[in-house]
């Protein structure tokens, strides 16, 4: 087992540092010249290079990414002299447009994007799992159908065009919710809740779709295996068929994809966030690409894949507490 733990570790040690670089490479060594846009247009040659020299910009490119690296973990300092700029640990730079410091950002705004995460999540998992059995027990029968047109229409509309949909039906004709505003959870629970209600469905309904089908499908294959015929030819009751042969095989698989969705999720929906108005991580990344504010946008897609990638090594960890087999092969 610690084997099995430590070679996760070093592979995501590996893509995070694979990542770190690509992403740099991309935002630093291919983006327009970060001191141009600091200085603004109405700027001489001189501010312009001492702006480069403060950012570390005008070093060479390891030397850069070996500074960016070294301020992950031990923080950096821009600049030179009384005037220098301390960056705490982690440290992904300074916005170009609020010189706020662009982990600060990431702190102030993860907590909404959290609660959107989490509370589509709990939707999408209920609601698929629970139809998708539905549907493989019902398998060829009308509640199977049903499902199936159920889940082709979630899948089929775009998140955008259900958001929207849900505002002008919910806020605007019926009135039954009101526009989702900044409310803590201390101040006002039921408006909390009433606020990001929309977002949860929005990205619930599409998620759930394809945890329905997913659900539905390895449901179905588990049945047909042998062992489960044989627990049934032993005569034990189809209760306890589904609870100790078949229901256990045929939910690891949604472990994978929903430790993966789950945790894409937490770096931010930048559609439903956007179009909701929640000042989340994923409207951040969105009003930084209109911007062209590198440190955030690479900051937004640095945590992006450390929650994938983390979330990846959790879902390998649990792996070994839901299948057996795993523990063996492990362990071997």
């Amino acid at each position: 087992m610690i084997r099995f733990v430590a070679n996760r570790v070093l592979g995501m040690l590996i893509v995070l540092f694979l990542v770190c670089l690509f992403t740099f490479v991309i935002f630093f060594a291919l983006s327009p010249d970060p001191a141009v846009q600091i200085c603004g247009k109405n700027c001489t040659p001189e501010a312009i290079d001492q702006i480069r020299a403060n950012l570390g910009v005008d070093q060479p490119f390891w030397t850069q990414f070996g500074t960016f690296l070294s301020g992950l973990f031990a923080g950096r300092a821009y600049g030179t002299g009384p005037n220098a700029i301390d960056c705490a640990a982690p440290c992904l730079g300074y916005s170009f447009q609020s010189s706020q410091a662009v982990t600060d950002m990431i702190v102030q705004r993860l907590p909404v994007s959290a609660t959107v995460a989490i509370g589509a999540a709990v939707l999408w998992l209920l609601a698929g799992v629970a139809g998708g059995l539905l549907s493989a027990v019902r398998e060829g029968r009308f509640a199977d159908r049903f499902i199936a047109g159920l889940t082709l229409t979630g899948m089929s509309i775009p998140n955008y065009v259900l958001a929207l949909s849900l505002q002008f039906l919910l806020v605007v004709t019926l009135g039954w919710l009101p526009f989702p505003q900044a409310v803590p959870f201390s101040e006002d629970p039921l408006q909390w809740f009433q606020n990001f209600l929309m977002p949860w469905i929005v990205l619930a309904i599409g998620m759930a779709a394809v945890y329905t089908r997913l659900t539905r499908a390895n449901v179905i294959e588990t049945l047909q295996e042998n062992y489960v015929r044989t627990a049934r030819a032993k005569g034990l009751s189809p209760g306890l068929v589904w609870r100790r042969h078949a229901l256990r095989p045929a939910l690891t698989p949604i472990v994978t994809i929903f430790g993966m969705d789950f945790a894409g999720l937490l770096g931010g929906a930048l559609i439903t966030e956007t179009v909701f108005g929640l000042n989340g991580i994923g409207k951040m990344a969105a009003d930084s690409i209109t911007k062209n504010d590198q440190p955030v946008i690479m900051g937004v897609t640095l945590l992006a894949a450390f929650l994938v990638v983390v979330g990846n090594m959790v879902v390998d960890l649990l792996y070994t507490a839901i299948d057996p087999r795993v523990r063996v092969g492990s362990s071997a």
